[in-house]
């Protein structure tokens, strides 16, 4: 069984990776920096290989689903830990940036559903997304990175029908605010991270360790009756009320 993990060296991803390389799984990490992906590699204790991917590319994310074919015969799972965070009213918000969003975020996503699909159409397999809490709740300021995450719900459920006869189980998690070093601008400042966490019910933000745990999980064949599912990992962001705190 091998697995493909694209983002691998962001803090969902490594997290991903060391949950995966518990098991000794075969593991194709994909990333942007190669000496980020070697140092990850060398600290995994399972067979590893690299491949180097540009989100707004999709031959690169094709070449790394591509490569797990060619080195361990199949694709088993596919994860997409590839994101950006952008928070910014739409009126703020430049062309260039908006077009970075839907890159990084949705075209990223798009582009390992048809590749991971195409190498698992006699296999099946599982492939894992990943959007937003925001874009399943309003939040101020979040218009572009919201309409990018939506768009990888919207992906998530026509994929997962159109490929649930071929045996392959498309599922997507919506974290809340997570504590990785692409939100460390939200999280660095106190009165930042404060708002943030009154905002989640459970009162703190989410680490990266407790995602990849639900990435582990629906990636796993045990459970293989699971398609179709945008599950929220948000500390109740997305459908709870947070109390009043004093």
């Amino acid at each position: 069984m091998s697995m493909v993990v694209l983002g691998a060296t962001g803090g969902v991803g490594s997290a991903l990776c060391q949950r995966l390389a518990r098991r000794e799984t075969p593991l194709v990490l994909a990333g942007r920096d190669e000496s980020k992906l070697a140092s990850l590699a060398n600290d995994l204790e399972t067979d590893t290989s690299t491949a180097l991917v540009d989100p707004g590319d999709p031959a690169t994310i094709q070449g790394a689903i591509d490569q797990a074919t060619t080195d361990y015969g199949r694709v088993d799972g596919v994860a997409n830990c590839i994101g950006s965070v952008l928070v910014k009213p739409a009126h703020r918000t430049s062309d260039a940036e908006w077009r970075e969003t839907l890159s990084i975020n949705l075209d990223s996503a798009f582009a390992v559903v048809r590749a991971a699909a195409g190498a698992m159409r006699r296999t099946g397999g599982s492939i894992v997304l990943v959007s937003s809490a925001a874009a399943r709740v309003g939040l101020p300021n979040h218009e572009a990175i919201s309409a990018a995450k939506g768009g990888v719900m919207g992906l998530t459920l026509s994929a997962a029908a159109t490929y649930a006869m071929r045996g392959i189980r498309v599922n997507c998690v919506a974290p809340g605010l997570t504590e990785t070093p692409a939100t460390e601008a939200l999280t660095a400042n106190e009165t930042s991270r404060d708002a943030s966490e009154r905002m989640h019910a459970l009162g703190r933000l989410g680490q990266p360790d407790e995602v990849a745990s639900l990435i582990d999980w629906l990636l796993a064949p045990d459970n293989a009756w699971v398609t179709g599912q945008v599950m929220g990992v948000d500390g109740g962001l997305a459908s709870v009320r947070p109390p009043v705190r004093a």
